[in-house]
């Protein structure tokens, strides 16, 4: 979990740029083209990891694990400049990772080379220290990346601040969304649609979802919250026969979809258990036609549930009142409150906090299986080709089997704790420990 020029922005449900309709338009097809394209199967050495769990947060890449990684050496292994459980990112051989100062507070973002660990540049920002939860960091935080920029963000107790650079380190923009008012930190990473950065910042105050321009940094629109203490990041829902929408999770109003353009919400759908308080750490995913997502509160009433989205409306929600989506399924034993679950195919894999794998039926829900692998995990899984791996908190690497019988393919120990989630790029697979970062070989497959 983690955090102008601009200043403060407006308040208000929502801030709109006056946008024509050739441009309304052009950004639609846009938005289709580009989602077409990213959908489409590529090479594995070809796969950009642009932000937290990759393209649209899925998870999953075509690259497979050798027969031999659990004897295999790195390709390397470098020691970061501060401690950190923010994820590495991709673009090209770029390879983008976020640290913090325990001592200072200094933000740091580095570029390394994806084939050699080197330090390309380093970006680093003063930032006072603060008070935060014991198994949090000063940069928990995942970078997006784009072919333009790379765009971070952390908060303080003063401010939630989005910065942007270039791929050379200098900086571009930076814009503050205000004080951010939670004791534990932040967590919420920013993602990149067409030209916006968006980013949701819930917390014990003015909580918001925020569309950034890309170019500047300027707010296109802001979407005020009732709501608190949530740390999902969003992803992108884009249906054949559908514009596509941002979606956002947390425990009050529940999984939500978003028009990228305007700042409205389209549909909403309440499900998640009110009987008591809970938090949205895991983030949303998207399962063909359903969307996933995670709350619970400290290991209890934890639970993942399916969404239907509902229909288009014949305006797309411009002036419509949100349109109310129904619940497909849900589950509640062994459910994760921190990590986000991996779609592969048919199958949903939703690996806990406290070590138990449950693999289920994406249509229905109904469970395949459910194994107790043990430990402690902070950081969610992802898919390789036919494999399904974690990094537990004390730095131990597990490969199951992505299938419908559970089968453990090995364990594997790193040199310190973890709570950051891998990465795949340019053929390697990327874990950070705290304070480390280790590149391992992967093969291509069909």
């Amino acid at each position: 979990m983690v955090w102008s020029r601009h200043g403060r922005p407006p308040s208000g449900t929502s801030i709109l740029r006056q946008v024509d309709k050739e441009r309304q338009m052009a950004f639609g097809r846009a938005a289709g083209l580009a989602w077409l394209v990213w959908l489409l199967p590529a090479a594995a050495w070809a796969e950009q990891w642009d932000r937290f769990r990759g393209p649209n947060g899925s998870g999953v890449s075509s690259s497979g694990l050798p027969a031999d990684w659990e004897q295999r050496e790195f390709a390397w292994q470098q020691r970061l400049p501060g401690v950190g459980h923010s994820s590495p990112v991709a673009w090209g051989t770029m390879l983008l990772v976020a640290s913090g100062d325990e001592q200072s507070g200094e933000r740091i973002l580095e570029c390394r080379d994806t084939r050699t660990g080197q330090v390309r540049w380093t970006n680093r920002v003063a930032a006072p220290t603060h008070r935060k939860h014991k198994l949090n960091s000063y940069a928990s935080s995942t970078p997006a990346v784009d072919r333009r920029h790379i765009y971070w963000s952390w908060t303080t107790d003063q401010q939630h601040l989005v910065l942007a650079v270039d791929h050379q380190g200098r900086e571009v923009w930076r814009t503050d969304l205000g004080p951010y008012d939670a004791g534990h930190g932040s967590g919420a990473s920013p993602i990149v649609f067409q030209d916006l950065v968006v980013i949701p910042s819930e917390h014990n105050g003015d909580s918001a979802w925020y569309a950034l321009d890309g170019a500047d940094g300027t707010i296109r629109w802001k979407i005020a919250r009732d709501s608190k203490y949530h740390y999902a990041t969003p992803c992108v829902f884009a249906p054949a026969d559908q514009p596509a929408s941002l979606i956002f999770s947390n425990w009050e109003q529940g999984i939500t979809a978003v028009d990228p353009l305007h700042g409205r919400v389209r549909w909403q759908a309440d499900v998640f258990d009110k009987g008591h308080f809970e938090s949205s750490i895991g983030s949303p995913v998207v399962a063909g036609n359903l969307v996933l997502g995670v709350c619970g509160y400290l290991g209890y009433g934890n639970e993942l549930l399916a969404v239907s989205p509902a229909p288009a409306g014949l305006r797309d929600g411009q002036g419509d009142p949100p349109r109310t989506a129904a619940r497909a399924w849900r589950l509640q034993r062994g459910m994760p409150l921190c990590t986000t679950p991996v779609v592969k195919d048919d199958l949903v894999f939703a690996w806990s906090d406290n070590g138990i794998v449950t693999c289920a039926e994406v249509a229905s829900g109904d469970v395949v299986w459910q194994q107790r692998v043990g430990g402690t995990f902070y950081a969610s899984p992802i898919c390789l080709h036919d494999r399904l791996l974690n990094v537990s908190a004390d730095g131990e690497l597990l490969v199951l089997d992505a299938g419908r019988e559970y089968r453990l393919a090995g364990r594997r120990k790193l040199d310190e704790p973890s709570h950051s989630t891998p990465a795949v790029a340019d053929g390697r697979l990327y874990l950070r420990t705290f304070s480390q970062l280790f590149a391992l070989p992967l093969v291509e497959r069909p």
